[in-house]
């Protein structure tokens, strides 16, 4: 197989499923390359994880799954990922590989500060935690989520909105102040939940003014195009070729097949 039809396999079915991408590589080349030979292609491919050329300034990091073939007669079942994005740069995918994603991460150019953006989950913050060094890293906590988390405690809209307000501007304090005289199990909760983020609610309304991200939609975004070739209707992966097929689905977000 020449190179060039090898490329043209590997852009296609980074998109599209197997056997899709024999009709569309038929199409495009006038070559037929069989499903299995289009499978065998992308298990086989020396996938490079990229290196920003550049400082990398911020980072995000959020989970995914992937639907797991089981023997038959077995209920299938889905599997967590790791994605991260380097703002600006690349994006990658670690199937329960966490050491891989923070060796990948580390071996980047890292600003100082460089900002590392996510939701409340404990996991995020664990694979932070080793990445960069503390003083390098400023840890913001996603705002959009941090409002989803306030609105979750629900009552008067006047308390929500002035919360909200002292919120954005990173007044922890003055946020918890707004709830002395309601106590209920919401309260308590959310309340825990300012206490144990608190060096990670920042002045959202001057990083944004500064051009900074306060939020992790990048990451968000990346899980969902992942998902678009992960997750087609009726997709089932063998867990050994799962960490290859998000090798593969990443190369073409970060455009390694276009030159």
């Amino acid at each position: 197989m020449s190179p060039y039809l090898e490329k043209c396999c590997l852009l296609v079915s980074a998109n599209v499923s197997y056997e899709r991408a024999v009709e569309d590589v038929t199409v495009l080349t006038g070559m037929a390359v069989s499903r299995g030979t289009q499978q065998r292609l992308v298990q086989r491919h020396p996938f490079k994880l990229p290196r920003a050329e550049d400082s990398v300034e911020e980072i995000s990091v959020d989970g995914g799954k992937v639907r797991i073939r089981t023997p038959k007669g077995e209920i299938c079942r889905w599997q967590d990922y790791k994605a991260v994005n380097l703002h600006g740069h690349y994006c990658e995918a670690f199937l329960q590989d966490n050491e891989q994603l923070i060796e990948w991460v580390n071996g980047q150019p890292l600003a100082t500060p460089v900002v590392c953006l996510g939701d409340g989950h404990d996991g995020i913050w664990n694979l932070f935690r080793e990445i960069a060094s503390p003083s390098q890293r400023q840890e913001i906590l996603d705002w959009f989520h941090l409002v989803e988390n306030l609105h979750k405690v629900g009552g008067s809209l006047q308390r929500l909105a002035t919360v909200e307000t002292r919120l954005w501007k990173g007044e922890v304090d003055a946020a918890i102040e707004q709830f002395k005289d309601w106590q209920h199990e919401q309260v308590d909760t959310f309340i825990a939940y300012l206490n144990k983020h608190r060096h990670r609610i920042v002045n959202y309304a001057y990083y944004q003014a500064e051009g900074i991200s306060i939020g992790s939609g990048r990451i968000e975004s990346t899980v969902k195009q992942i998902g678009a070739r992960m997750k087609l209707s009726g997709a089932q992966w063998k867990a050994e070729n799962v960490p290859q097929a998000l090798l593969h689905r990443c190369a073409y977000l970060n455009g390694q097949f276009s030159s």
